[in-house]
């Protein structure tokens, strides 16, 4: 019987250089698109299909990260007292359980196979999912579930992707494809950010896996690849050698990339106009916008 996941891991130890000063003293992953943080849409998402344990893999000067996930006391009681029941409801909903979460630190940035690598204790003998809060996906139904519910159908490691332009590619990964089935393509292999013109496809590996202990196994070698880090891909590609399957899953929704910022701007104003009470005015802003600087020309 194939294991059920129920593990994901969050590595969220970047220092977040893109967005300084902002991130000076504010971790990124707490930055907020619109009145949640980034790291809070990645917990839904894991929510959603079905995580109970949750591994931050932080570093120094993540306190504020940590925190953001415990009770605040003081501040419940005053919504209560002013009866402001739905602030209190959605305040409570970033609340993690004890035994819920786990932390554990990366003292030296050393690429995404790295931190990964080290939540291995916490991990065990189970298969186990990759979070990555920078990449925000926009979909119905969130794409991890999406994800989860075809690994349930195949096993093996499984990996979100979609398709990109060619002068993107030499930013991804990129999946060098055996079999495509639509939603589903098997894999002979993946290129950690190719040079321009030598990617094997133009399907790049984003921020969402699904993947088996054997892949920890072979980060134990501690292996550097591109750029001189310990790569996430280069320990899939290994455990394909190793007999086992590796998919690309081609997700339903829109991708967005806040680790840029005009990504996190782009998130922002998508997420915004997704709700009710900020529509109206920010389409009319966004409207008047539009016209004078046309009339500007």
């Amino acid at each position: 019987m194939r294991s059920k996941l129920t593990k994901a891991i969050f590595p969220v130890a970047g220092l977040g250089t893109r967005f300084l000063p902002a991130t000076k003293s504010v971790p990124k992953e707490i930055m907020t698109l619109v009145d949640r943080p980034l790291v809070q849409y990645a917990i839904d998402e894991a929510r959603a299909a079905g995580i109970k344990e949750f591994i931050f893999v932080t570093s120094r000067g993540k306190g504020a990260l940590e925190d953001y996930f415990d009770e605040a006391p003081q501040l419940e009681r005053e919504l209560r007292k002013k009866g402001k029941d739905e602030l209190l409801e959605i305040l409570k909903s970033t609340n993690m359980d004890s035994g819920e979460i786990a932390y554990t630190r990366q003292n030296k940035a050393l690429g995404l196979g790295h931190a990964v690598w080290c939540a291995r204790r916490l991990i065990g003998n189970e298969p186990f999912a990759v979070i990555l809060p920078d990449d925000v996906i926009a979909a119905e139904k969130p794409c991890l579930q999406q994800m989860a519910e075809a690994f349930r159908e195949t096993g093996g490691n499984m990996v979100a992707a979609m398709e990109v332009p060619e002068d993107k590619a030499s930013a991804y990964g990129m999946l060098d494809i055996k079999e495509d089935h639509g939603h589903m393509v098997s894999t002979k292999g993946m290129v950690e950010k190719p040079a321009p013109g030598e990617q094997p496809s133009n399907l790049a590996v984003i921020g969402r896996y699904i993947l088996t202990p054997t892949v920890l196994q072979k980060l134990n070698k501690k292996k550097t690849g591109a750029g001189g880090e310990i790569q996430l891909t280069d320990a899939i590609d290994a455990a394909r050698d190793s007999g086992e399957e590796v998919y690309g899953f081609r997700f339903d929704g829109q991708r967005f990339d806040c680790g840029s910022k005009a990504g996190f701007l782009q998130a922002t104003v998508a997420f915004a106009l997704e709700r009710a009470e900020l529509r109206d005015e920010l389409w009319d802003y966004i409207y008047d916008l539009v016209h004078t600087a046309k009339a500007a020309e």
